[in-house]
């Protein structure tokens, strides 16, 4: 399976649009860094133009800026707080029991990790403003390539069934952005094709609209879209929007209050009946090759990275550096030249847990350091604290060096089809159907792949599931979601240290399920309003 052109996506992406920004981007007001680029007509009609394009849409999800790594091209915004990946990784892992960022002057952590965050926050503004430009990019394609438009630019019906493949995932891209902003704020303003550009929309979707308009689009775009797996690795294809209907359906209670397993089990099965599977070896899904080694076959999406031609501060390099421990200097188990980032990340007791006990001694998934290290974390600060880990690593399957300096070559795995096997047991005890056989069955294939200790029909129970999604799944957001699901994000549930503010943890209260809009978002569209609690 090829990638998608790197070099390709980044120069389009960069001549794309400049997106211009003050507080947010709830007005969409867009345009052209160059007036001969991205909306001229005579770039639409030079060969290949409309590949260039939607290659550039898909740039949002890994690139910032026009400047390189360090550049945003949302004004007011640095590439650290306006990265895709990265504000998922934020919001959906940092806010959770899964890691901690050493760096609390970095503005916005703090609040996130102690989960005290407020409508101020920068970076949910970040994270709410780019996934708000993938909206915007979306958008921008669709209108540049309407029949009427390719009627007058001439262009060869031979092109036509691409072109309309490229819309389908241009809509998919759009309705990706509303599921994330969905899931993360509950609420948003609604752009597509139709509204002019530099309008302000007067319809503003609510939790419940945003699911009904999310699940319309991916049932009526799936089948346009190509066969799982016959798309250059970072396109999405009918089976990743078959994987977030799977998705949606899996958490309509607590998006809609109505529950929907049965529909998630639908999904899951045509997922599991579409061709992927589970690479031999876990750790390949995170090495510096992810995005053409055997790992291919089991990422339902990624989000390449190239350390050559698309750098970012995103997720991958980030969980890459800050993986390196303080104490250890382990930065040879990396593949990086320079020392990483020592100790910026590290774990909370509450998550080493999960691993502990001799079941997972032996379990390729339990990547954990904590020799010479304590266990409890008394101050962030202090990086020689807490234990750290190894998963994303720029060194390859085959275990040659790629010499790279910061940034990552790791594509970020937004959808694994181990996630497929985590979500049919869950959907089984749901309520959903299947059979417990294969629920566990598919959670016992995880364990074998890993080299770890089966599982038996007892075993298997809600909190059984949320702990070996932890276990999986760690450090790739979906943490804060599954936590939400089962009940115990919030609340006294479940504490960790840090929760709440409180260096031991405590109790939070129920509204924080959901993130606040932005307060800059609600200074500039008047139609939209706050969510409880905020």
């Amino acid at each position: 399976m090829k990638i998608i052109n790197y070099k390709l996506l980044s120069i389009v992406f960069l001549s794309l649009v400049l997106v211009m920004v003050t507080s947010c981007v709830d007005d969409m007001d867009i345009t052209p860094n160059d007036p001969n680029s991205f909306l001229d007509d005579d770039f639409y009609t030079q060969p290949g133009a409309y590949e260039q394009a939607i290659a550039g849409v898909y740039g949002n999800l890994q690139l910032t800026g026009l400047q390189g790594p360090g550049s945003s091209n949302i004004i007011g915004l640095d590439a650290g707080t306006s990265q895709y990946g990265r504000g998922l990784m934020n919001l959906q892992t940092f806010s959770t029991d899964e890691a901690l960022w050493s760096y609390e002057n970095d503005p916005g952590i703090r609040e996130i990790q102690r989960n005290t965050w407020s409508s101020l926050n920068p970076i949910i503004l970040g994270t709410y403003s780019r996934i708000m430009v993938s909206v915007a990019f979306a958008n921008e394609f669709l209108r540049q390539s309407t029949d009427d438009l390719l009627n007058e630019r001439g262009i060869p019906e031979g092109e036509r069934a691409e072109i309309a493949q490229f819309r389908a995932e241009a809509r998919f891209l759009r309705a990706l952005a509303y599921y994330h902003i969905m899931d993360l704020f509950g609420s948003a303003p609604f752009y597509n094709e139709t509204i002019p550009v530099g309008s302000l929309s007067n319809q503003v979707l609510d939790r419940q609209g945003l699911f009904e308009y999310v699940e319309s689009e991916l049932l009526a775009i799936k089948d346009d879209m190509a066969a799982p797996r016959n798309v250059d690795f970072g396109r999405a294809d009918r089976g990743t929007a078959m994987m977030v209907l799977a998705k949606i359906y899996l958490n309509a209670e607590i998006y809609t209050g109505n529950p929907r397993y049965s529909e998630a089990m639908e999904y899951i099965e045509m997922l599991l009946g579409s061709g992927y599977s589970l690479a031999s070896d876990y750790h390949n899904n995170f090495r510096g090759d992810n995005s053409s080694n055997e790992a291919t076959n089991e990422i339902i999406f990624g989000i390449p990275s190239n350390f050559e031609n698309s750098r970012s501060f995103g997720p991958t390099t980030v969980m890459t550096n800050g993986g390196v421990g303080s104490v250890e200097g382990n930065n040879d188990a990396f593949g990086l030249f320079n020392p990483g980032w020592g100790g910026a990340i590290r774990l909370t007791p509450q998550f080493v847990e999960k691993f502990d006990g001799s079941a997972f001694e032996n379990d390729a998934r339990n990547t954990i350091i904590g020799e010479n290290r304590p266990l409890q974390i008394t101050n962030i600060s202090n990086q020689s604290e807490g234990f750290v880990l190894v998963k994303y690593t720029n060194i390859n399957s085959d275990g040659s060096n790629p010499q790279v300096d910061t940034f990552s070559n790791v594509a970020f795995p937004m959808f694994r089809l181990a996630d497929v096997h985590l979500m049919y047991a869950e959907a089984h005890l749901r309520g959903g159907g299947g059979s417990l056989g294969e629920a566990v069955s598919l959670i016992n294939e995880l364990r074998l792949r890993a080299g770890g200790e089966t599982i038996s029909e007892g075993d298997l129970n809600l909190d059984f599931i949320l702990d070996e999604r932890a276990r999986e799944l760690y450090w790739e957001s979906h943490r804060r979601q599954d936590l939400v699901r089962f009940g115990k994000f919030s609340g006294s549930q479940y504490i960790w240290q840090f929760k709440g503010g409180s260096t031991s943890g405590i109790p939070t209260s129920s509204f924080r399920n959901l993130y606040p809009i932005p307060a800059q978002s609600l200074s500039t569209d008047p139609n939209l309003t706050q969510n409880p609690g905020y």
